[in-house]
């Protein structure tokens, strides 16, 4: 199990208890953390640190997609954290806090993964890339000899309906992900050289479940096309046959 702990963005829940942590002081104003506040980051490795304790896994998972970023550009400790970095602008603001993270993470032994904004702003040295906005994330992130997860929504999200029968599915998040499509995917993207495509280490699927209240519904949603997950995994492509699955 690989737990994921959102950041900067996503955050929302946080500010309800720890207001002082976002850049408006305010609960529901804001849904990414305050980088030009210390406090942030004492906070940051003190949950990082409850989570290593209870997952011995190696690699952590600090999301880092979706920030908004639009409070850093106006609040004065974000402006002045960026001129005493030397940072340029907003992208690489959010990657001086993944970078401070991962630093924190590597001293304990672990290693950081991040979905593909992680790369926009500089890619932190050791980072993990997860490649969910198509692939051409992981593609880049691997060509800087980095490791990769490939789940690009265009394949692997689950919450996605099965079929262009919408009205007699179980509701979803829209859009249409057959089975047939998920067992297309190859994640080795053939661009890519022998010690690339060596980095990229798996590849996962996603169901957020928003409009999937309960255990049956979930159920739905997984197969069959977990199946085919399985199977562009672990066969390599030449051996994969449609018709045969």
């Amino acid at each position: 199990v690989l737990p994921e702990i959102e950041m900067p963005g996503h955050s929302e829940e946080v500010f309800v208890a720890y207001p002082e942590l976002s850049c408006s002081g305010e609960s529901y104003k804001n849904s990414d953390f305050c980088i030009g506040n210390d406090s942030t980051f004492t906070f940051v490795e003190q949950v990082l640190t409850e989570v290593m304790d209870l997952f011995p896994s190696k690699r952590i998972h600090i999301g880092g997609d979706e920030a908004t970023k639009k409070a850093w550009a106006e609040f004065p400790k974000c402006q002045q954290r960026m001129k005493a970095e030397g940072l340029s602008n907003l992208d690489e603001l959010q990657s001086y806090m993944i970078r401070r993270v991962e630093k924190f993470l590597v001293s304990k032994g672990r290693q950081l993964v991040g979905w593909d904004e992680i790369i926009e702003g500089g890619l932190a040295p050791e980072a993990t890339v997860m490649s969910w906005r198509g692939i051409s994330g992981g593609v880049a992130a691997a060509k800087m000899d980095h490791d990769v997860i490939m789940t690009p929504n265009s394949y692997l999200y689950f919450d996605y309906y099965q079929t262009n029968e919408t009205k007699t599915e179980p509701l979803a998040i829209g859009g249409n992900l057959p089975v047939e499509k998920v067992y297309s995917f190859n994640p080795i993207p053939a661009e890519l050289n022998d010690a690339q495509k060596s980095r990229i280490v798996g590849v996962q699927a996603n169901l957020w479940t928003e409009y999937v209240p309960n255990f049956r519904h979930a159920e739905y949603m997984v197969l069959p096309r977990m199946a085919a997950l399985c199977e562009i995994q672990w066969s390599p492509s030449y051996k994969k046959d449609y018709e045969n699955y």
